[in-house]
């Protein structure tokens, strides 16, 4: 049997894979979701190149057809489920890029989904979830904050026997997310890569493609560093309490498989803070039109704390995600100038 499907915590889980992903197999992936993904542009950036006297790329998934790389994990998975299974639908706590990764790919495979979402969620991503999952989503609007809505979506598993799709710690999601850099090294093999590190699924997938010669450079949020207290303890930490504001990378806890897998793969960890992250995004959108959300903009903020490093390196920065309401422009004008 290649599937695994089981009962675990209390909510039903199916996993296709239960190993690291081997490359061959994350290249399947990579087919599999040909037609369906868009393969993002992987653009060079001239301003940024000439300020840090490198060849710096952008991978623009935030170009992606839910501006986040997420539809490709989310998808390998779904598409996966056994039929006698699907007709229970998919579950899946989320305020942000991973719901509506999953409320698309359920639209696109007929599957029902239910997304629990906090009550705090902004109407904005209620109805972009709501608009990629067309009538095949359901949104529960429950619970003060993401833990509440988790623990809610837990118990609607237990009781309707609904497969629960984790957003970053399982292997089938890894494989999806690791063609993000399969794309990269199919146009050219970087010095460095910088990506964005939240609960992890995205660094690790590109640690298990990327050859030797490349540096694996992780960064996440100072208010939420989560991977950097792990590595320097060699084992998971639950950070107490966390600063929310970069919303798609910002996890009191990485995955156990995700931090394995990084823990081996990673070169570096960096940290950047809220100022220099939203100045980074007023960047981007000052030199390219870029309106990228905190999360997207991680990678690209962290070049300045490797300044010296990548002088005369070839350097791509994965842009994660773009899910952010120019609106709230003023509030980041302010934090990068405060």
């Amino acid at each position: 049997m290649s599937t695994l499907f089981l009962l675990i915590l209390g909510r039903m889980e199916f996993n296709k894979l239960k190993h690291v992903p081997s490359v061959t197999e994350i290249k399947q992936v990579a087919q599999q979701l040909k037609g369906v993904i868009s393969e993002t542009p992987l653009e060079y950036s001239a301003s940024l190149s000439a300020r840090y006297g490198a060849k710096i790329y952008l991978k623009r998934e935030d170009l992606q057809v839910v501006r986040s790389y997420k539809i490709r994990g989310a998808y390998h998975k779904i598409s996966n489920i056994p039929p006698e299974l699907k007709s229970k639908g998919v579950v899946a706590a989320s305020a942000g890029n991973h719901a509506q990764g999953v409320a698309l790919a359920c639209a696109l495979l007929g599957i029902q989904a239910h997304i629990f979402m906090p009550k705090s969620t902004p109407l904005q991503k209620v109805e972009a979830v709501r608009f990629f999952g067309k009538e095949k989503v359901r949104i529960y609007l429950l619970g003060e904050n993401y833990d509440e809505a988790f623990a809610a979506s837990r118990k609607f598993c237990e009781t309707n026997g609904a497969i629960y799709i984790p957003p970053f710690d399982d292997y089938d999601i890894i494989a999806g997310q690791a063609t993000v850099t399969l794309e990269i090294l199919e146009a050219l093999v970087p010095d460095f890569l910088f990506v964005a590190i939240g609960g992890g699924g995205l660094a690790a997938g590109a640690a298990l493609v990327l050859p030797s010669t490349t540096a694996l450079i992780g960064v996440e949020p100072a208010g939420a560093p989560s991977m950097q207290q792990s590595l320097a303890a060699s084992e998971v930490v639950i950070l107490p309490e966390i600063d929310r504001f970069v919303d798609g990378a910002s996890v009191k806890q990485v995955g156990l498989k995700t931090f394995a897998i990084c823990a081996k793969g990673l070169s570096r960890m960096l940290t950047v803070s809220k100022k220099n992250l939203c100045q980074t995004m007023l960047d981007l959108y000052a030199l390219k039109s870029m309106i990228v959300e905190p999360a997207g903009a991680l990678s690209v903020a962290g070049l300045a704390e490797m300044s010296e490093e990548i002088k005369g390196k070839t350097v791509v920065c994965v842009i994660s995600g773009g899910n952010f309401d120019p609106k709230r422009f003023p509030e980041i004008k302010l934090l990068a100038s405060s």
